[in-house]
């Protein structure tokens, strides 16, 4: 029987700011499709629309209610996914979109900073069987009482790993606005060096594009991370850097919570 290859792809919401973003993203999974069997695609909400529906919600009540500015914002990623799925639909990929809470990401009960407790990715495997790229709304999931919840900073890095960590996937691919891992932010200091390999925690030491959740998620599980540019003309120039440990534990998987609050 052959065992399939896995692979996790998260794209950013620098990497899908504007429609033609979107057709860059899909040219990048198109060309994987040919190393890998199964894939799944986690992304973010357009660049800046989280941050305007937080505003909109400020801009109706003093004081909004956690549960319904989880219903609100979670609508970024939902939009982010559903573009997606069509720009491949339309260079004659099948792909589905699936939200947080159809994909089986369980949280614990706390709006806004959601724990992932568990996941059960029954419908993201019958669409891989299908032979469709699956793509997964990140930042969000639903509780143990059934409500939408969102995991706060760092929430999508942290969804692509704990599905990473469901789906037994090869590794998770972080596509940035970055080349990958630097000693200091490249953004404000000109000298910083881009690193190639780091353990998880000399990740967590580092000025690193991926909030410490997700690295911390992946520490636990020894799934390997891999941190690129999404600007296909500079891979030949620089190959992103891996964070890596010892692999798999044999114990299972490890998420965020086992409590249900």
């Amino acid at each position: 029987m052959k065992l399939m290859k896995t692979l996790v792809m998260k794209f950013g919401g620098a990497a899908l700011e504007s429609p033609e973003h979107f057709g860059n993203v899909a040219t990048i999974i198109i060309d994987k499709r040919s190393q890998y069997d199964q894939i799944v695609v986690v992304v973010s909400a357009m660049r800046g629309v989280t941050d305007e529906l937080t505003k909109l919600a400020h801009l109706v009540s003093r004081d909004p209610v956690k549960r319904e500015v989880d219903m609100l914002i979670s609508v970024g990623e939902r939009v982010s996914m559903s573009l997606l799925a069509m720009a491949l639909e339309d260079r004659g990929v099948h792909a589905i979109s699936l939200t947080g809470s159809q994909s089986g990401i369980i949280t614990c009960n706390s709006h806004r900073e959601a724990k992932i407790q568990r996941v059960h990715p029954v419908r993201i495997l019958e669409h891989l069987k299908e032979g469709k790229v699956v793509i997964v709304a990140g930042f969000q999931g639903v509780s143990t009482n059934k409500e939408i919840t969102t995991l706060g900073r760092g929430g999508s890095d942290t969804s692509a790993v704990a599905l990473g960590v469901a789906l037994k996937a090869e590794k998770i691919e972080f596509y940035k606005d970055v080349k990958g891992i630097y000693t200091k932010d490249p953004k404000k200091d000109p000298e910083a060096k881009l690193l190639e390999r780091l353990t998880y925690d000399e990740a967590l030491a580092f000025a690193n594009p991926l909030h410490p959740r997700s690295i911390l998620l992946a520490s636990k599980n020894g799934l390997p991370l891999h941190v690129i540019t999404f600007n296909r003309d500079l891979w030949k120039h620089f190959s992103g850097t891996w964070i890596v440990g010892t692999g798999h534990q044999d114990k299972g998987p490890i998420y965020e919570s086992d409590r249900p609050d």
